[in-house]
């Protein structure tokens, strides 16, 4: 092969070598690049997610094959009961396993990004405990439970978390992101204390909703709460991807994105609340669900071989994580008894962050990997 038959497969058309494989991809009004490797890592994500969430439809007290499955769907008049079972129970669920997660994974790909940390997590920096405030003051206070109120709760409580993290991590007019980090993480132990607070003071009755609501379980998915959520993913995907390339540019620096015509501050601001509706809709129908937004970014970084996290990327590892999540949950239920996805996440999670926490300091203090 002939140095230019190189340099184009690298690079298409120009004389740069990004270092990996892309594919120049032009239209009358822009043109592009295209990552080879992360589009096949999406792609593979996205098929497993899909492959596990149709197993886990079969899984249950009422064990389905694939066959009674598919008749189900289709709406064989012989399979009534198969249909309530696949259709009504448990096809929401399988597909809030893959929605949620893939919403939870740009929600750290937002965040990551914009703080420029591994770190950088909804779940880390206090906003999902923002809503999680919100949606208990929403639920104790006001005897709220609909969709539509313990969603607007979550969305709000989350965004004045991350306004006031943001404004006191602010020094100099710039958001430091270890400050960032570091301040969020207390405004979160402090959120947590309060919920605890008031969960105490809570009736038995109300106490123990919402410490069922704040395991994390998707199980309690219904179509009335899912479609809502459908509706509203399609209006933040639509925002992020609008976003992204303004994202990619601020991973620079601020100064360096405003030399090339973009207003930081205001897209900073979209982003954060885009990226905090991605959590906050997930939170509002299932409850809080950790680690996925801190762990999909990276493990698609580091899979997939892109110089920084990725939307795409997240998305996919995102949704095979829950989903998977969903069907570690389902198989331990047949032998012992059900687990809340969000306590599977949480302790896995857990021992990842142990790691970049590690990882972390090693890098800081210049110790050898």
């Amino acid at each position: 092969m002939s140095i230019r038959e190189r340099i184009r497969n690298h690079t298409g058309e120009s004389g740069i070598d990004f270092g990996y494989r892309t594919v120049v991809v032009r239209t009358p009004r822009t043109s592009g690049r295209v990552h080879v490797r992360l589009v096949v890592v999406a792609v593979s994500f996205l098929v497993a997610a899909a492959v596990l969430a149709v197993v886990a439809i079969g899984i249950g007290d009422y064990p389905l094959n694939p066959w009674q499955i598919t008749r189900a769907i289709f709406g064989d008049p012989e399979t009534r009961f198969h249909r309530i079972v696949v259709v009504e129970w448990r096809m929401p669920v399988a597909i809030s396993a893959v929605v949620f997660g893939a919403l939870l994974g740009i929600g750290g790909a937002v965040f990551q990004s914009m703080t420029r940390n591994p770190l950088g997590s909804p779940d880390i920096i206090g906003f999902d405990a923002g809503s999680y405030t919100a949606v208990t003051l929403c639920m104790l206070a006001f005897g709220a439970t609909a969709y539509w109120d313990v969603a607007f709760a979550a969305i709000i409580g989350g965004i004045i978390t991350a306004g006031i993290v943001f404004l006191l991590a602010r020094k100099n007019r710039k958001v430091e992101s270890f400050r960032l980090i570091i301040v969020g993480i207390g405004v979160s132990a402090t959120l947590g204390s309060l919920n605890s607070y008031l969960i105490t003071r809570a009736d038995v009755e109300d106490a123990m909703m919402v410490g069922f609501w704040s395991a994390g379980s998707i199980n309690r998915v219904t179509w009335n709460s899912l479609v809502p959520v459908l509706v509203l993913a399609v209006v933040v995907l639509a925002g992020v991807a609008l976003l992204a390339p303004s994202l990619r540019q601020m991973e620079l620096g601020d100064d360096a994105a405003t030399t090339q015509g973009i207003n930081v501050e205001r897209t900073r601001l979209l982003l954060m609340v885009f990226g905090v509706a991605t959590t906050a809709l997930v939170t509002a129908a299932a409850g809080p669900i950790s680690f996925i937004a801190l762990v999909a970014p990276q493990l698609a970084r580091r899979i997939a071989g892109t110089p920084g996290v990725t939307v795409l990327g997240a998305a996919a590892v995102g949704a095979a994580l829950l989903t998977f999540a969903h069907f570690l949950s389902l198989v331990i239920a047949q032998f012992y008894r059900s687990i809340p996805v969000g306590l599977l996440t949480v302790s896995v999670g857990g021992i990842y962050m142990i790691w970049l926490l590690i990882r972390e300091a090693r890098v800081q203090y210049g110790t050898p990997k």
